[in-house]
């Protein structure tokens, strides 16, 4: 009985999509092995689900499936489990003085579930305010992008692009919002192919209201060419 209850709120925590950890969960053992390690050992445990399923790994068209999933694990869509995978972003002087807010939308999101291993598929939207230190348009996609690249928690990853934008830029006038659809939602359980999720973090001066609605609008605009 107590085995089912924990069953049972385990199954909760999954889809009530709730996080543990403002980190992503990591054993401390989590890079003892090499990549091409992980790979032959996912593919052994992708071969055996397979196989369980009552697939004929024989076929042409299934005997190669295991090796592209446990390579599409380690080197694609959990790539960012990897610190040494971190993109570099250098900082440069603000010396053309730009005060004002900078904001970088439509930043596309391709992440995965980490309670069904099923993808989440959308876009953020990140903002800053230079304190004397801007950081390269393209490192701002590239941040989000190695966030995403793990099993994940929209509201994780939402805080995880600003806390560690405001590593890099000195500063806490940072801001990320992320609307996406999550697969787990849309095509399981209540299978809803409609709603999506909004998150947001706001540090330092998006904390005011007015600075807030600033950013809310910026990423309104129609700005598709």
């Amino acid at each position: 009985m107590k085995i089912d209850k924990a069953l049972e709120a385990i199954e909760a925590l999954g889809d009530n999509h709730v996080a543990t950890s403002a980190n992503t969960p990591l054993r401390d053992d989590a890079f003892t092995l090499s990549d091409a390690e992980k790979i032959e050992l996912i593919k052994k445990d992708v071969h055996h689900i397979m196989e369980t399923l009552g697939l004929d790994l024989t076929d042409d068209s299934l005997q190669g499936t295991p090796q592209r999933v446990a390579k599409m694990f380690v080197k694609e869509i959990f790539s960012g489990l990897n610190p040494d995978n971190k993109p570099t972003a250098s900082t440069f002087n603000n010396t053309y003085q730009y005060g004002e807010m900078l904001v970088e939308k439509n930043i596309t999101v391709y992440s995965t579930c980490e309670h069904h291993l099923l993808p989440i598929v959308g876009r953020a939207h990140v903002a800053y305010i230079s304190n004397g230190t801007v950081v390269g348009l393209s490192k701002m996609n590239r941040i989000v992008d190695y966030y995403a690249k793990r099993p994940q928690v929209q509201e994780r990853m939402t805080m995880q692009v600003v806390q560690d934008l405001q590593e890099i830029l000195g500063t806490q006038d940072v801001a990320c919002v992320i609307d996406a659809k999550h697969l787990c939602v849309n095509s399981r359980g209540i299978r809803d192919i409609e709603s999506s999720t909004v998150t947001s973090e706001f540090g330092g001066k998006f904390k005011d209201p007015a600075v807030r609605k600033e950013f809310l609008n910026y990423i309104q605009l129609d700005t598709q060419f």
